[in-house]
């Protein structure tokens, strides 16, 4: 599915550059952070800027459900894997908190200042870190991964991950489910945008780091969802990653929010009613990965 390579540069600009083609976005993302913020201060339990790693931004937070164990899901923030911030996105923990979720939403460190290799590794070393936090009481068999635009990169960068050969101590398959929301899976289209400017990928680093063109290690059930009122190429990057996963064995379904863009359709994750948001607590009453 080379159909991205028809479009002029002008026209794959356009595709990718989301920020410029909705004006709208800054109002959404102010949105998210005034929810986010009062949904902190009213949690009264949660654990802010736990380090899993030495460097400025390998920092978690982490919002329990309750006291005890329960399944987690680790979010992933977007941001083109050069802005943003976890705090941004507290808000999405309301409806997982409500229904029993413990959430950890993760941030990490961003190109220009680090390569977006060096992310891959920091998430995964995230995840090993949450893995072995004994204080962190949640249900190892129930940890699901999310993550949105960029987020929802290096989550799938953490199903194509040799867990046996990263962190031994781990089981084979350390990943319940996965929740991709509007993700990049296949980078090359990337190289020629204003986007690259902080990421400074070449054609070979845009293969080697897209989970397009790598095999699915953890067969953990899998949705895909791309608001209805995104670009072509993010539902076609989503069609790509099904077409190329589903033969390994991975369970893909795919869920497209109506009228939704590619800011708002987290807002089918932050809510209980969302779309979103039923699906991932569906997905972790599944058997998951066995």
């Amino acid at each position: 599915m080379d159909d991205w390579k028809a479009y002029t540069p002008r026209e794959l600009e356009a595709q990718y550059n989301v920020r410029a083609s909705l004006p709208d976005h800054p109002a959404v993302i102010e949105r998210w952070a005034r929810a986010s913020a009062r949904y902190r201060a009213g949690h009264g339990h949660a654990s802010l800027d736990l380090r899993y790693g030495e460097r400025p931004l390998q920092t978690l937070d982490f919002l329990p459900a309750h006291a005890g164990s329960a399944p987690l899901h680790l979010f992933i923030h977007g941001g083109y894997w050069q802005r943003m911030d976890k705090r941004d996105f507290s808000f999405l923990a309301e409806p997982l908190n409500a229904a029993g979720v413990h959430v950890a939403l993760l941030n990490y460190d961003l190109c220009p200042a680090v390569e977006l290799a060096a992310i891959v590794a920091e998430v995964r070393a995230a995840l090993a870190w949450l893995w072995r936090a004994e204080a962190l009481p949640f249900d190892r068999q129930r940890l699901q991964i999310g993550g949105h635009s960029a987020g929802a990169h290096l989550a799938a960068m953490l199903l194509a991950a040799d867990w046996p050969d990263l962190a031994p101590e781990l089981p084979r398959r350390p990943i319940h489910s996965a929740v991709l929301i509007s993700g990049l899976y296949q980078l090359e289209p990337l190289v020629t945008t204003s986007i690259n400017a902080a990421l400074g990928l070449d054609g070979e680093q845009a293969r080697r780091l897209s989970p397009t063109l790598l095999p699915p290690r953890v067969p953990a059930p899998l949705l895909l969802a791309v608001g209805a009122a995104e670009t072509a190429e993010f539902h076609r990057q989503a069609d790509l990653l099904a077409e190329r996963w589903r033969p390994a064995g991975t369970a893909i379904s795919r869920l497209v929010p109506e009228r939704r863009d590619h800011f708002t359709v987290l807002d089918e994750f932050g809510a209980a009613h969302g779309t979103v948001a039923r699906a991932a607590l569906a997905l972790l009453r599944s058997p998951g990965t066995g």
